[in-house]
């Protein structure tokens, strides 16, 4: 396993009889990857894909009108798809790795299962991998298939210490998926969509299924509506229903219609809360096939399992999809940074205090796209929530995960939480080092515009005032001198109030970062228990809300006796989800708004900087809410002190926080408990039964969800009027060919960016504006502006998201000069324009469009409409500094070509403004293009610089090989000699095949080449062709294998796969049909049998074959 033999030994112990009875909604979770019941389903989906499946925008000279014929001249190949699949099959069963297959007996008798054991691959390289490195080791050897595995991928992996550098690319298969609403919605649309394509040919849709368990938590829907009242969750819940009513029942629908889905309803809790306490296998026992749990999911705090010693990190929805149906993900073998901490926490040190921490000093290091693994001797120290709290924040320090090897406190964990014991800690070897003694470790918050600006407490109010006095920027807000003691007096539902700038006006406890860990929610409650006793009262103009991450929580609060001096500090608890981390936290009171922006708007900086402080992750500008321009995350016990101080512009250790009801002030230090105090109402309050009994009705749903109608039907019926579910563009107006490799001419520049431009930037998910193009959008369908619900609500609606890209009213364009909001100028006319009007400008008149960025491009959650969004705009390319990488990765699948500066340029000191055009010099034959390779971008005005094509997978390059190659025909021993220049390969003198890699982009959503193991495809009456071919690992990318016959009348036709075939294709000959071209795979090399008559061979063709075969030929 994945961790030391004691260890694993321990786990799967305790784990062999808990995973088995465990809820599933399907017997598809009891399917082991390699067991017969699931092989068996997997060549089922491929004959019904191969029988049945329709791709309308590259049909290949078939009666696809008509489902009758096409189905009558796919019945009478079938025989052959049959045959194949048998071989397939054979092939599939033998195990390379099957000698280190062991037993884990019982102590009893029997035995708990079976597991692949690493120490039994007798390699000392094994024992010098980092933990996190071993868990895709045992993957790579228990996939191994040589199909979508290999062999040499376990090599690359066991050589990780000198492969890594190398960037090799290996695939991984996770154990499951998880989404959450916001992304799952558009997920099970695709799905929705595939099951029509099948309906179209009459054939099976309950084909369409995820062959993974996938795990839909609803927690993204739930906004603050209702605060500071014992009402609040249900009058919140209720506004949710309300909302997203068509939401919900289409999720519903999907979780009866599709096998393997789990979905968690409203008010359970928040995806990775739930994941962490109730969905996290740790080890999976799947027919008696033992392994370690690993998870990819939609959201980018899918990280928060690491804590648990459970691999695991957020993807695009692209990748999450093909992961789904079965396709082994590719990625680049990481570098692992190993984080050393020693010591202990100090008093009054909280575990947000030091994920800030970690997350500052991880940023410095670089960490982006490597793994990050902790170890050390301050491990133990560490409660496994506190883990949790750290591995939760990995996206915000850049890193693919944060991961804590499983140890005695992970089965601690596991106890606790109703789940159900020793693992030497050993010295790894490391990409790089840090280290970190938890003692130095100080109270901070982290602000006012991105998560990894941490502040220290104490330099709290002079940072505070910097940011007053700096330019506009992360760390500033260029408020005038004479205009930074600006106060604002008004009547808060009459009663007299008063704002200034670093006012608080939402105090939010919310997240999973922080509400997973009891020993800051209960620090919080005794915050507020010290204030209530000493006669402090938080304003009642703040905001206040309290979000737990599941019902477990409100059972300790209750237990302790703490949630009552939480209400009457006004934080009452308003719901189970994700709120204001995600930017639901409703409006703010009327009084307090008009406060915000008197002699101002939103346009320009004449208002109050009004604050929030939330126990958050995300605090990017435009993010929490539109008004609060600074924003601070913070553990929870500082939100209950910062909100009761009223205000971010204070010295806790000088200034008192109010004055108490003996008139003496009272101070942050007379509020503050201790750590003896935090840990024994944790000691007394957190109890085993309360994990138990949240999570063994989690799955019953509440009476609003149960009382959902929705159809029994396996297809879902599109109403054209929703404004919420919307079927998708991307299989409208498709071509039978191709978009091939096309460059960019003379693009104009839509949008021209600084640094730091997040995926809130570019696609919100919060709030509507209500001058916006989407709000006109939706009032014209009749949607009133209290209905207008939030952006992440509505991803399930193109014509929405489309018009929602680029809509943060704090975008800051260098096009506009220095104005702030979702505009840009128009350059061909110079007006200023809403974004989505521009773009569609430039569309309608047929010009391409591109972005200029700067460093970290993307960075944030991992939203695929941050790239579905801008290609629909008809952006064409990103040139910038630096991508986030699940960014850079779905701008690459939805045909976005992103381009990075050389080192040491940017737009700026190229002297690029935007109002030039560019073209880029792209090559035009997919084997001219390399990973990384450099390309030309030109403009209009004469300037040139180069760019490199952040293209980053080793697939690619195999793809892209130039050394000569050869193939055989396995059937007669014809050897077929592959040029350098892939352009003909003669077979004798009658046919010659080009092996070009034809590089398009798939703009499906990643779907249709997922689901398909073979395309049969038949070009004429009496010839058929029958195509295999590997789908490329990099899930952007797909291949083509081009015929030419003789006259050069060629037909692109994709071939998708995802298995490459490694197996003699003599047998499969059919010699019922003659002019059968057989085409797969072995080490990258063409195999091909064309026109294999056993009477004649290869050498021995007819002109009339190839006649036959001239017509239909696969291209």
């Amino acid at each position: 396993m994945a961790f030391s033999s004691s260890a694993s030994s321990s786990l799967l112990r305790a784990y062999s009889s808990y995973s088995r009875t465990r809820f599933f909604h399907s017997s598809f979770r009891n399917l082991s990857p390699t067991s017969p019941s699931l092989l068996n389903h997997q060549r089922s989906l491929a004959s019904a894909a191969v029988r049945s499946f329709q791709c309308p925008r590259w049909s290949h000279r078939l009666d696809w009108s008509s489902p009758l014929s096409l189905r009558a001249q796919i019945r009478a190949v079938s025989p052959v798809i049959e045959r194949f699949e048998r071989t397939f099959a054979t092939m599939a069963a033998e195990h390379h790795f099957k000698a280190v297959l062991k037993s884990l007996p019982k102590p009893g008798g029997g035995e708990y299962g079976k597991f692949y054991s690493l120490p039994a691959l007798n390699d000392p390289r094994i024992d010098k991998l980092p933990y996190s490195i071993r868990i895709l080791l045992e993957s790579a050897v228990r996939n191994c298939d040589n199909f979508q595995t290999k062999k040499e991928d376990v090599e690359k992996i066991i050589d990780w210490e000198n492969s890594s550098p190398k960037q090799v690319e290996i695939p991984f298969k996770p154990a499951r998926v998880l989404l959450q609403d916001f992304t799952g919605v558009p997920a099970v649309v695709d799905l929705a969509c595939m099951r029509d394509a099948m309906h179209k040919l009459g054939s099976d849709t309950s084909k369409i299924n995820p062959l993974v368990p996938v795990d839909l938590v609803i927690d993204h829907s739930v906004q603050v509506d209702v605060t500071r009242s014992e009402n609040a969750v249900q009058a919140n819940m209720e506004l949710e229903f309300q909302r997203n009513k068509e939401r919900f029942s289409f999720l519903k629908w999907g979780s009866t219609a599709f096998h393997n889905m789990l979905v968690v309803p409203p008010g359970s809790g928040i995806v990775h809360q739930v994941n962490l306490e109730y969905l996290g296998r740790v080890v999976f026992n799947t027919n008696g096939m033992l392994y370690p749990d690993s998870v990819v999911g939609t959201d980018s705090h899918t990280t928060m399992i690491d804590g648990l010693g459970v691999a695991g990190w957020g993807v695009g929805g692209i990748e999450a999809e093909a992961a789904m149906l079965g396709q082994p993900m590719s990625m680049v073998l990481p570098g692992v940074v190993g984080f050393k901490l020693s010591g202990k926490l100090g008093n009054g040190v909280t575990a947000t205090d030091l994920v800030l921490t970690v997350t500052q000093m991880l940023r410095k290091h670089g960490v982006v796209g490597k793994f990050v693994e902790f170890y050390g001797d301050g491990m133990g120290e560490l409660s496994l929530a506190d883990r949790a709290t750290i591995a939760n924040m990995s996206p915000e320090y850049g890193a693919t995960m944060g991961f804590f090897p499983v140890d005695h406190v992970t089965l601690q964990y596991l106890k606790l939480t109703g789940r159900s014991d020793e693992t030497p800690q050993q010295e790894r070897v490391y990409s790089s080092y840090l280290e970190l003694n938890l003692a130095e470790v100080e109270p901070c918050i982290s602000g006012p515009k991105r998560p990894h600006d941490r502040v220290s407490l104490r330099e709290m109010k002079s940072d505070w005032n910097s940011c007053l006095n700096n330019k506009v920027g992360f760390k500033g807000f260029a408020v005038p001198k004479e205009a930074q003691g600006k106060v604002v007096k008004f009547f808060f539902h009459g009663q007299p109030a008063e704002l200034r700038h670093g006012g608080v006006v939402i105090a939010a406890i919310t997240s999973c970062t922080n509400t997973s860990n009891p020993s800051v929610m209960l620090g919080a409650g005794l915050v507020a228990k010290k204030a209530c006793e000493l006669g402090l009262q938080v304003k009642p103009w703040i905001k206040t809300s309290l979000a737990p991450g599941s019902g477990v929580v409100t059972k300790y609060l209750l237990q302790s006796g703490l949630q009552e001096y939480l209400n009457k500090q006004g934080f009452h608890i308003v719901g189970y989800g994700c709120t204001t981390c995600i930017g639901n936290s409703g409006e703010l009171d009327e009084s307090v708004a008009t406060a915000i922006s008197e002699n101002g708007n939103l346009e320009n900086f004449n208002y109050i900087i009004a604050s929030a402080v939330l126990s958050g992750n995300r605090n990017f500008e435009g993010r929490v809410h539109a008004l609060t321009r600074a924003n601070y995350l913070a553990s929870p016990p500082l939100v209950v002190a910062y909100a009761l101080a009223g205000t971010v512009d204070i010295d806790f250790d000088k200034e008192p926080i109010g004055t108490g009801k003996d008139g003496r002030s009272v101070y942050f230090k007379d509020i503050w408990p201790s750590n003896e105090e935090i840990a024994e109402a944790v000691h007394s309050s957190v109890l085993p039964d309360m994990f138990k009994s949240t999570y063994e009705a989690i799955t019953k749903g509440n009476p609003m969800w149960n009382q959902l109608s929705v159809p029994s039907s396996t297809m879902y019926s599109w109403d054209p009027n929703s404004t919420y579910i919307h079927e998708p563009p991307y299989f409208k107006n498709m071509t039978m060919e191709p978009p091939g490799a096309n460059g960019v001419k003379d693009a104009y520049c839509l949008l021209n960016f600084g640094d730091s431009i997040t995926t809130d930037h570019i696609s919100p998910a919060g709030s509507i504006h209500k001058d916006s193009p989407t709000a006109k959008y939706l009032l014209d369908r009749g949607v009133e502006r209290k209905d207008f619900n939030s952006y992440g609500s509505r991803r399930g609606n193109d014509e929405v998201m489309a018009r929602g890209t680029f809509a943060n009213i704090r975008l800051v364009n260098k096009l506009l000069n220095g104005e702030v909001g979702p505009r840009t100028i128009h350059v061909p006319t110079g007006e200023k324009l809403y974004i989505f009007e521009a773009a569609m400008r430039y569309k309608d008149a047929g010009y391409d469009t591109i972005v200029l960025a700067g460093a970290e491009y993307g960075s944030g959650s991992s939203r695929d409409w941050a790239a579905k969004g801008p290609m629909l705009l008809g952006v064409k390319a990103v040139i910038a500094k630096s991508f986030e990488r699940i960014h850079r990765s779905n701008l690459v699948g939805m045909g976005i070509i992103p381009l990075c500066f050389k080192s040491g340029e940017d737009a700026d000191t190229l002297g690029l403004t935007g109002h030039e055009r560019y073209t880029i010099d792209l090559p035009s034959n997919i084997t001219d293009i390399r990973p990384g390779q450099d390309v030309t971008v030109t403009t209009d005005n004469g300037k040139s610089f180069t760019c490199t094509v952040r293209f980053d997978t080793e697939e690619q390059i195999e793809t892209t090989n130039r050394k000569e190659k050869e193939a055989t025909c396995w059937g007669c021993g014809l050897r077929i000699h592959l040029p350098t220049n892939g352009a003909v390969v003669k077979c004798g003198a009658s046919i010659r095949a080009a092996f070009p890699v034809i590089f398009s982009v798939c703009y499906t959503t990643g779907i249709v080449h997922s689901i398909i193991t073979v395309i049969l495809a038949v070009a004429t009456v009496s010839t058929y062709c029958l195509a295999a071919f590997r789908y490329g690992s990099s899930l952007s990318f797909y291949r083509e294998l081009c015929w030419r016959s003789e006259s050069s009348a060629f037909h692109r036709f994709p071939i998708f796969s995802h298995f490459e075939y490694n197996l003699c294709f003599s047998d499969l000959c059919i010699y019922e049909f003659p002019y059968l071209a057989v085409i797969g795979v072995q080490n990258s090399r063409a195999l091909v049998i064309i026109d294999h008559q056993p009477a004649d061979g290869c050498n021995k063709r007819s002109n009339s074959g190839f006649n036959k075969l001239r017509h239909g030929v696969l291209s």
